[in-house]
């Protein structure tokens, strides 16, 4: 979605550091009062808004929580709307370069003050504090943390593929879903048809072929990378992972899939951390599946990184401003971060967290492990399917041409490279 920013927008969004010391003087004398917008609604992400609204009101706060059920950019037609009526929610749903853009268009709360009392820049990846305070103060709070290309395999459907390794490589990878396909598992792969997911099947192929040229190509969008020879072996990649799959599976979200997933009807997900909580949420048992860091052709774990945050807009109402301070408490709260990631599947911000303990499946504790290697062996990139690569119009118009490409099977490798190339090109 593009975002038209005029130079009155523009100062004012800059002003944001003034808002503190209204904000805080307004937090002793009024009830805590919290409008939020975001598109969780359901599943387990519908849950955990819904633990942390109860937890607020715990607090003695009002919870008013409007959820836009749908893809982002529904939620985002929504914020503009307030946000141009005058009226922006005390907090909404935002990530990625998305924040710095949206930050431009309507003032924000400098929450310096609160993120010093509560150590949390300290516990926070570097890379990932940087998106959340373009211009250098804290706008916005990230929540919890998944990697977009776990690695999901359903027990039965390795039974009967008679497999017990976990492909590493892509040839790994290809070669399993080969035994699959032999082995009486009817599709191999169980992913969905959604935008977001085709973009998940590139971003995963590409960074696991080289998370160097997925930096450049894809983070940095540079020209030479966007028209490098592993932009073609990545589209290669996600047609074998696109033939693998049920042709009627059109535009279906993955969790339509799920029952064939576990039954062994179908193999492997290519999917984020998230797929855990919905396969628990479902019914369905930890032992019934295995999660497994992504494949990576040099054998070190690629993470993809998407984090879901909060950004505080401005209100001068002091029940809001005190709403506010209190959201901001629990947001970094690691009890919080522990509750909300035991019911979504995904993994704390606080790296601080300790994972060893009970509520705590092995995938997360691979998942933590993956982040924490992929860093090491700087492997940690953005994903760009979520919008944490690029803002929304940018990932939009690459993701037009992978669903294309998904689609459409007479569109070839090198024409889709062509294509991702022109594209990035228009929307700069």
């Amino acid at each position: 979605m593009p975002i038209t920013t005029t130079r009155r927008r523009l100062l004012a969004g800059s002003a944001a550091a003034l808002a503190f010391p209204a904000f805080a003087r307004a937090q002793g004398t009024a009830k805590p009062r919290l409008t939020a917008i975001s598109q969780w609604s359901a599943g387990s992400d519908g849950a955990a808004i819904t633990a942390l609204g109860k937890k607020f009101e715990e607090k003695g706060g009002v919870w008013q929580h409007s959820p836009v059920p749908g893809f982002t950019t529904e939620m985002m037609n929504k914020l503009r709307a307030q946000i141009m009526a005058g009226d922006p929610p005390a907090c909404s749903q935002l990530k990625g370069p998305e924040i710095a853009a949206w930050s431009k268009i309507a003032p924000t709360v400098n929450l310096d003050a609160l993120v010093a009392a509560a150590g949390y820049e300290k516990v926070v990846a570097p890379d990932l504090a940087k998106l959340h305070k373009p211009g250098g103060k804290w706008i916005a709070l990230p929540l919890q943390i998944y990697s977009t290309n776990m690695l999901f395999l359903s027990k039965r459907a390795m039974d009967k593929a008679k497999a017990d390794k976990v492909p590493v490589t892509w040839a790994d990878f290809n070669d399993l879903a080969e035994k699959m396909k032999t082995g009486d598992v009817a599709f191999p792969i169980a992913n969905g048809g959604t935008r977001p997911d085709d973009g998940q099947k590139f971003e995963a192929a590409l960074a696991g072929i080289s998370p160097l040229a997925y930096r450049a190509a894809i983070m940095n969008l540079e020209k030479k990378a966007l028209e490098g020879p592993e932009i073609k072996a990545a589209f290669v990649q996600v047609r074998k992972i696109a033939d693998w799959m049920d042709p009627n599976v059109g535009a279906q979200h993955f969790s339509t899939n799920l029952k064939r997933f576990i039954d062994g009807d179908m193999g492997m997900m290519i999917m984020g951390g998230w797929a855990q909580g919905v396969l628990r949420n479902a019914g369905f048992k930890l032992e019934d599946f295995m999660i497994a860091p992504g494949p990576s052709d040099n054998g070190k774990p690629v993470f993809l990184l998407n984090a879901d945050a909060f950004i505080f807009w401005q209100r001068k109402e002091p029940d809001l401003q005190a709403g506010q301070t209190l959201m901001a408490q629990l947001v970094m709260d690691p009890a919080i971060q522990t509750m909300y990631s035991q019911i979504t599947g995904s993994i704390p911000v606080r790296t601080d967290v300790d994972l060893s303990g009970e509520g705590w499946s092995e995938g997360q504790r691979t998942t933590a492990k993956a982040l924490k290697d992929a860093i090491a062996s700087n492997q940690a990139v953005l994903s760009m399917a979520h919008n944490m690569a690029q803002e929304n119009g940018m990932t939009a118009a690459m993701i037009d041409v992978i669903t294309e490409y998904v689609k459409n099977k007479t569109i070839k490798p090198e024409q889709a490279a062509m294509r991702l190339a022109e594209a990035v090109e228009g929307a700069r």
